[in-house]
């Protein structure tokens, strides 16, 4: 279908070996809006294989009233390609994209139509990283500070109220008690956010991601989340994760934890999945080194969203719309996916919030790493 001339030396180029290495997306949909051709993009876009995509309706997947289709009426009567930007692509299955679209027909098959598709916000998504990375080494900074400033002092305290104890009167106990109970709590905060320190090299290894999630979500399915439906769609060939499995279960059993907090008491739901990301590189580290971060888990909820005012913030120290909340979490989940290496991002509306998370996989060669 996609004919390419042969280069100088006679080797035959397969066409998807170009198309699929390519981060917009690719589209051929036929005379009755049926997909006959989908890249890796396109399959991340609607999360499904391109086997399953191949022969269904354009619009099972999109609402028939978006306005791709009536650019893809426009193409069929044109000589050339047409170009739409900023078009609106929504429905519950992928959620809400801004995108620039070219349509062209395809001259030797009637009726169909090539489209490509470059998502607008890709860039964006990727300067929010390096806000996240921000945010949680201002909490290391701060966490080592009050370690070493606060811990100490409210441990000379705290002694000081036992013995100041062992000589008041039982009726002044109380006030005694109270200061070691406060003591103890502020400790614990200090606790939480120690976290965040700068330790020693992390210590990766081979993870299988699966594993993690599931026992995830049978923590979760025991505890907090009794009252969900969860819902697990992973894909089965994923490579293992290069990172640190401990580390890995408090990040996801956060996020599934805030997903329940988020779903209705009625009718919640939470998914878990699993895909591969092709084609995007990143660039996550100090020395400006672009790494492949192809492994990507998402948990989603069916909750009314996270409001707009706090969404610029979400992941900084202390931010949460939480009545008892510390705002610590997300922090923190920023925090370790930034020390794999990795990316995490959101996307929220009314009944779908979205949280994924981009990991390197592991290469034997990076063992001592």
């Amino acid at each position: 279908m996609f004919n390419l001339r042969k280069p100088p030396r006679g080797e035959e180029i397969d066409p998807d070996l170009i198309l699929n290495v390519v981060a917009c997306v690719v589209l051929a949909i036929d005379a009755e809006e049926r997909i006959i051709y989908v890249n890796n993009a396109g399959e991340q876009l609607f999360q499904s294989s391109a086997g399953n995509l191949k022969r269904q309706r354009l619009d099972n997947l999109i609402p028939a009233d978006s306005p791709l289709f009536s650019l893809i009426h426009q193409a069929r009567g044109a000589a050339g390609p047409v170009v739409e930007y900023h078009l609106t692509l929504a429905s519950p299955r992928i959620g809400h994209h801004v995108v620039n679209v070219q349509a062209a027909p395809l001259p030797e098959r009637e009726g169909t139509v090539v489209l490509s598709m470059q998502e607008r916000f890709l860039a964006a998504k990727i300067d929010r990283q390096l806000t996240h990375r921000g945010a949680a080494r201002s909490v290391g900074a701060m966490a080592a500070m009050l370690a070493h400033e606060v811990k100490n002092p409210l441990a000379g305290i705290r002694g000081a109220a036992q013995l100041l104890e062992q000589s008041v009167r039982q009726e002044d106990r109380t006030l005694t008690r109270l200061i070691c109970d406060e003591t103890d709590r502020v400790c614990a905060l200090v606790d939480r956010m120690e976290v965040f320190s700068a330790g020693g090299p992390l210590q990766r290894a081979a993870v299988n991601i699966h594993e993690v999630l599931v026992r995830v979500r049978t923590l979760a399915e025991n505890s907090f989340g009794r009252h969900l439906h969860f819902h697990e769609q992973f894909d089965p060939s994923l490579p293992d994760v290069h990172g640190n499995r401990d580390q890995l279960v408090q990040v996801f059993l956060n996020l599934v934890k805030n997903a329940a907090e988020a779903a209705p008491s009625e009718a919640g739901e939470v998914k878990i999945s699993t895909a591969y990301w092709h084609g995007v590189r990143f660039a996550v580290s100090a020395n400006h080194a672009r790494m492949h971060l192809p492994l990507m888990v998402s948990i989603q909820d069916n909750g009314e969203g996270i409001p707009e005012d706090l969404k610029p913030h979400l992941f900084e120290p202390f931010v949460t719309a939480k009545a008892k909340g510390s705002g610590l979490g997300l922090a923190m989940v920023a925090k370790i996916i930034g020390d794999h290496g990795g990316v995490v991002e959101f996307e929220s509306e009314r009944k779908r919030t979205v949280f994924r998370v981009m990991l390197p996989m592991y290469s034997p060669t990076e063992e001592a790493l």
